[in-house]
């Protein structure tokens, strides 16, 4: 297998794919079956070594794992924090707007990390989210015009201690349906 050179085409390649795909609902739904295998391709993952190994239809269950390689360990031999952080970096975002739907805006809005402990082999992580947080969301913005919520996930070794706790606080609000109100 020949690899993947990144550069500005291929780059192209990936947004052309991705408005396509947006334009076309049939085509969505193949999409969404294998999601995992085109986050598994994509650049910034691919070339940390990132693998979603795991990824629930429902889109409420992502797995990740990060094998230390050459190209992600730091200077003493270890897993980089960067590569540890990307593992945590879009999966609460994407599994928000996947299961809020069309009629909410889910953003990033900030985020920490905390490394417990020099990780080395392979690391995971797992992302859950339950119907009753998302019911505690649709009931908050119900009163609220916006709010923001945390999500903590823990990156584990293989022997299961936490190498690293990422806090990722989101930004959700409604999309404004009213024809006559503002965007302010």
């Amino acid at each position: 297998m020949s690899p993947i050179i990144l550069n500005e085409n291929t780059l192209d390649l990936f947004s052309n794919v991705r408005s396509f795909l947006r334009k076309n609902l049939g085509m969505q739904k193949l999409i969404k079956r294998h999601f995992r295998y085109f986050l598994n391709c994509w650049p910034p993952f691919w070339g940390a070594g990132i693998r979603v190994t795991r990824l629930q239809p429902d889109w409420r269950a992502i797995d990740v794992e990060l094998k230390l390689r050459r190209w992600n360990a730091n200077f003493v031999g270890t897993h980089y924090g960067g590569s540890l952080y990307s593992m945590a970096d879009p999966f609460y975002m994407l599994m928000l707007i996947e299961n809020l739907g069309r009629n909410y805006i889910v953003w990033d809005k900030s985020a920490t990390i905390r490394f417990r402990k020099p990780g080395k082999g392979t690391m995971t992580a797992s992302f859950r989210l339950s119907e009753e947080q998302l019911s505690r969301i649709r009931l908050a913005l119900e009163t609220q015009d916006k709010i923001e919520t945390t999500f903590v996930v823990e990156v584990k070794d293989e022997a299961g201690n936490v190498v690293a706790e990422v806090q990722k606080l989101l930004h959700i609000s409604r999309k404004n349906t009213s024809p006559s109100a503002s965007t302010a």
